[in-house]
């Protein structure tokens, strides 16, 4: 199976003030802030299925703020755990997302798919556009000064207008080999889930690496067709049981 906060730490009431504003607010094209769809606190909780079988759950979330090489980051999460079987899915994904141009610092990736195991972490310097491999001594390259991660990049898709037809080629992803990432918008549909009744905007993204949203997992994800662009339904799959659904049910808005 293939496959993406906003705050500061500082002691001075003023400065705090000032980081509050910013955590609200992303870079826009001209140059000016649009509002962020999501901030620290945000949560999405799921039902998992394999198959047709529910087995487990997951979450998204704004986790909170952290400095990373020195900059202001915002730290997110994604947990999928569930069993059917000897069948068994495990999988987090964990960004490090900078405040200031939308983009990863940090990546976790622990993977466990059936028999499919990797465990990854990587600190990015993109002014060098290297890495660093935490967990073994290995440095490399990167592919962009504003990389993006699996996670990062399903936050930076909630950013975008996502206009049904619009596709968006991106050469953005922080190895090579993944790049370019495609995210389609292929429709839109009002689904059923245990947390209600959404309308969606359908997008079918593409990384061509190991991860939830890459190439061989065929991934789509549902986005509620609001200014909050949540994931309401995640869809993928997964060696020998065929697919992985995430249904959204509940959600705490961050702050």
């Amino acid at each position: 199976m293939k496959l993406r906060v906003w705050n500061r730490f500082a002691s001075a009431a003023a400065v705090m003030g000032g980081v509050a504003l910013l955590a609200a607010f992303a870079p826009a094209q001209d140059g000016s802030r649009a509002r962020l769809p999501f901030a620290v606190g945000e949560r999405a909780d799921y039902q998992v299925k394999l198959g047709v079988v529910s087995v487990g759950s997951g979450f998204v979330e704004v986790v909170g703020t952290e400095m990373v090489g020195g900059a202001h980051t915002m730290h997110a999460r994604m947990q999928v755990s569930g069993s059917l079987g000897i069948a068994r899915v495990d999988d987090r994904y964990e960004s490090w997302i900078d405040t200031q141009g939308l983009f990863s610092r940090r990546f976790i990736q622990n993977i466990h798919e059936v028999r499919y195991r990797r465990s990854r972490t990587y600190e990015f310097d993109p002014a060098r556009r290297t890495y660093r491999r935490l967990d073994k001594d290995e440095t490399g390259t990167i592919a962009s000064d504003r990389p993006l991660d699996d996670l990062s990049f399903m936050y930076y898709a909630r950013t975008l207008p996502l206009e049904v037809g619009d596709v968006y080629t991106l050469n953005r992803y922080f190895k090579e080999s993944g790049n370019p990432v495609v995210l389609r918008v292929i429709r839109k549909e009002t689904v059923e889930v245990p947390a209600g009744r959404f309308r969606t905007i359908v997008v079918q993204p593409v990384i061509q690496t190991n991860g939830l949203f890459g190439e061989g997992g065929r991934a789509e994800i549902y986005f509620s067709d609001d200014d909050r662009r949540i994931p309401v339904l995640i869809k993928s799959r997964v060696p020998v049981v065929g697919s992985l659904t995430m249904a959204l049910r509940g959600y705490r808005a961050g702050s």
